[in-house]
């Protein structure tokens, strides 16, 4: 696989809570120069990135990020918020702490309200992988999949881990055939970025394979 192939599966990434305008803008350079297939930031910065890219390049933003114990009315005025915003694609923080109460039906009502309200836009399920037992992330294969989710996804990279080669192949093993995978949190190479495409994931989240700018 080539770069550009891998990049084209890219949600080039900058959710620091020190990025500036300048900074958003120049990831949204990078990301049309590269081809990616979007850019991930934060939800203050939506409206202003894509009346900056236009049709150019897809914005992504995040949701219950990045602990995910929001309310669901709360993700829920997020979402709407980013999409009246511009927003094309969402990457919401699951209820860590109902899905280790064994509150599933909660954990599956939400994903549901936010992909009503996504309609026909991308919704991403971060279940953070790192905080779960095999268990639980099989569970939540099972959730994301009940409740019509685009993608499940590893890690918001900002808890004590990001994505693991064994997280996709589980995912790869229990999610539905509908249900996309993609693996953020720690990619910094190509060759590693090839394996996680290789073992399943369709999208990869990393601010590490594009050149900083100085």
């Amino acid at each position: 696989m080539t770069k550009s192939e891998i990049l084209s599966k890219v949600d080039h990434t900058l959710l620091s809570q020190k990025a500036v305008w300048k900074d958003i803008q120049a990831l949204c350079d990078d990301a049309i120069a590269y081809g990616t297939a979007s850019v991930c930031i934060p939800p203050c910065f939506v409206k202003a990135a894509k009346e900056y890219v236009g049709n150019r390049m897809a914005v992504c933003t995040v949701i219950g990020f990045p602990n995910g114990y929001h309310t669901a009315e709360t993700k829920l005025f997020e979402a709407q918020d980013a999409l009246a915003n511009g927003a094309d694609e969402l990457d919401m923080v699951i209820n860590i702490n109902a899905l280790k109460a064994g509150n599933d039906a909660l954990v599956q009502k939400e994903i549901q309200l936010l992909k009503d309200a996504c309609q026909d836009k991308i919704l991403k399920v971060i279940i953070e992988t790192c905080l779960l037992t095999d268990e639980e992330k099989i569970r939540m294969c099972r959730l994301v999949t009940q409740a019509q989710a685009d993608y499940i996804k590893t890690s918001t990279g900002f808890s004590t881990g990001g994505a693991t080669f064994s997280d996709v192949e589980l995912f790869a093993a229990h999610v539905g055939s509908n249900i996309k995978i993609k693996a953020a949190g720690g990619i910094s190479s190509f060759e590693d970025a090839e394996r996680f495409l290789a073992l399943g994931a369709s999208r990869l989240g990393t601010s590490r394979l594009i050149p900083r700018r100085a």
